[in-house]
């Protein structure tokens, strides 16, 4: 019947009015899982934001010691670079500050403003502001303050007039037929979402669809996602202008070092002198190198040229190489040198490769002809290094990754007096970050038991040259089931916990788990937040 043919009477409507306010109560009581799981994504999110950050950081000092090398060069591309920083700075800034507004009209407390004593427990969300203040989220649930900030406020709309003018600002230093120039605009697209029919085909904007009526933790948790897509955008594009610098430059892929002596040939007592260089080749044409009229064979780039040493004494010799530049043209290129007929003077040579690492002993071999392995000095421009019978242990000081200031040099005492006897130049680089494991997968199809076998999560590093060891401190099982469900168990070692392990005899085909807020502490003595892994039930 139709509820004109069948009046409701004045109970009936009071019942179905409480009926609406109850749902509408349930709807605004988000789960504490939902809350909780939005906590783990945001804080995830705050340490990639803070990666991107740091190799942005380090772009930005290539171009500075760029800038150094060749003003005239690279000052045009520099000063695009100089302008996309501060765009992306004050665009982050906003961002920050807008998450501030956010928290502090929900009741949000700085903890400089706490009473003293307070221990900040682990797990509590937070956020930090523009200025570096730490601020306590009080209310993650709260669903009226960001709709009415974001809505009501205009604030979203503000937010989306600025993003849509800085992705308009960068893809202006980009080609209009460029791939990144497309991968941009879709990476920070403000556009409305499409009318869902399977909705009711309502039409909504695109700050209704991300603001309005979501848990605070969720639009925090929104704000730290277009601050990775910002700063990965400022990435892309301060990446594509460092190439420009050199883009009319002969274009070299791959990198060597070079000693060049002036004699291979020295007396006891005399000088030894060598130039130590870095060399760059383009393995994607061959020069044409001749000697005497006669070409030489070409290895790896480099020509091979072979003499008798029929006698001892001074030889000189000399050739032309022949290489095509970037506009078409051959450029010839005349060299000269000599040699002499004898043993050889110094070496120095790394025994594991032309790298040192970090935080760890990086073991060198040193050798002078004629000379003890006592009476020999070793100097170290950026770093340490301790003697171990005749070999020495280097510990760099910090970063070099172009090899500009990791010098070791050698002296020699000879009658009474210490001589160079040459150096070389080392590249510095951090140990690399481990993967996780669990039975030796860091992501795919685990069994159940399987995974019921497993001790715990481990760190390998995978092809690295050191016996250098990480172990894992705490990490965070996250479930996830049929119908949303959702769990967060904790562990502050590498070892499962026994809650851990009920609830994987628990896991049904199909069931998610992932592992993430791993902690890994290195022989070198470094903490290094690891990359999560995910694995499915099958």
């Amino acid at each position: 019947m139709s509820s004109k043919n069948c009046p409701e009477s004045t109970r009936q409507k009071m019942i179905n009015m409480m009926y609406l306010v109850l749902t509408a109560m349930l709807a605004l009581n988000v789960a504490a899982e939902v809350l909780e799981s939005f906590r783990i994504v945001d804080a995830s999110l705050i340490q990639t934001l803070n990666n991107v950050n740091k190799k942005n950081e380090q772009i930005y000092s290539s171009f500075d010691v760029a800038y150094i090398q060749n003003p005239t060069k690279v000052k045009e591309w520099k000063d695009k670079a100089d302008q996309v920083r501060q765009k992306t700075k004050v665009l982050i800034t906003k961002i920050k500050d807008l998450k501030e507004e956010l928290v502090f009209a929900s009741g949000g407390i700085p903890l400089k403003n706490m009473e003293p004593g307070f221990q900040l427990s682990s797990g509590e969300p937070i956020i930090v502001n523009s200025k570096g203040d730490t601020i306590l989220i009080k209310k993650e649930d709260d669903l009226n303050t960001p709709s009415e900030i974001m809505i009501n406020k205009k604030k979203a709309l503000d937010l989306k007039t600025d993003m849509n003018g800085y992705r308009d600002f960068i893809v202006s230093y980009l080609e209009s037929d460029s791939p990144l120039r497309e991968n941009l605009i879709k990476q920070l697209d403000t556009s409305d979402p499409k009318i869902n029919l399977k909705e009711g085909g309502e039409k909504k904007t695109w700050e209704i669809q991300h603001f309005e009526s979501k848990p605070l933790i969720a639009v925090i948790t929104m704000l730290s996602k277009m601050e990775i897509d910002i700063q990965n955008a400022e990435t892309n594009i301060i990446t594509t202008l460092y190439t420009q610098i050199d883009a009319a430059s002969f274009k070299f892929n791959r990198l060597g070092a070079a000693i060049i002596a002036k004699s291979t040939y020295v007396l006891e007592g005399d000088q030894f002198e060598a130039e130590v260089f870095l060399t760059a080749e383009d393995t994607t044409q061959q020069p044409e190198i001749l000697v005497g009229g006669s070409k030489l064979p070409i290895k790896n780039g480099k020509g091979v040229y072979h003499a008798t040493a029929s006698k001892v004494g001074t030889f000189k010799w000399d050739g032309l190489i022949k290489f095509k530049n970037p506009e078409g043209n051959i450029v010839n290129y005349p060299f000269k040198g000599e040699y002499q007929v004898g043993r050889p003077s110094v070496t120095i040579s790394p025994t594991k490769m032309n790298v040192l690492y970090m935080g760890i002993a990086n073991p060198i071999k040193v050798s002078v002809p004629g000379v003890a392995s006592e009476n020999l000095e070793l100097a170290v421009a950026n770093g340490r290094f301790e003697k171990n019978g005749d070999d020495y242990f280097v510990y760099p000081a910090k970063l070099d990754a172009l090899g500009k200031i990791t010098n070791i040099s050698v002296t020699a005492k000879m009658n009474g007096e210490s001589r160079p006897m040459g150096s070389m130049v080392f590249r510095v680089k951090e140990v690399p970050d481990p993967l996780a494991t669990i039975g030796g997968k860091n992501t795919g199809s685990l069994r159940k038991e399987e995974l019921m076998a497993e001790d715990g999560v481990f760190a390998e590093l995978k092809d690295f040259d050191f016996d250098l060891k990480f172990k894992v401190t705490q990490f965070d099982v996250n479930y996830t089931g049929a119908g949303g469900y959702s769990k967060v168990d904790k562990s502050t070692s590498n070892r499962f916990t026994q809650e851990q392990r009920d609830h994987f005899s628990k896991l049904t085909q199909g069931s998610m788990i992932v592992i993430d807020n791993i902690m890994a502490k290195g022989d070198d003595g470094t903490n290094r937040p690891l990359a999560p892994i995910t694995f499915k039930i099958k």
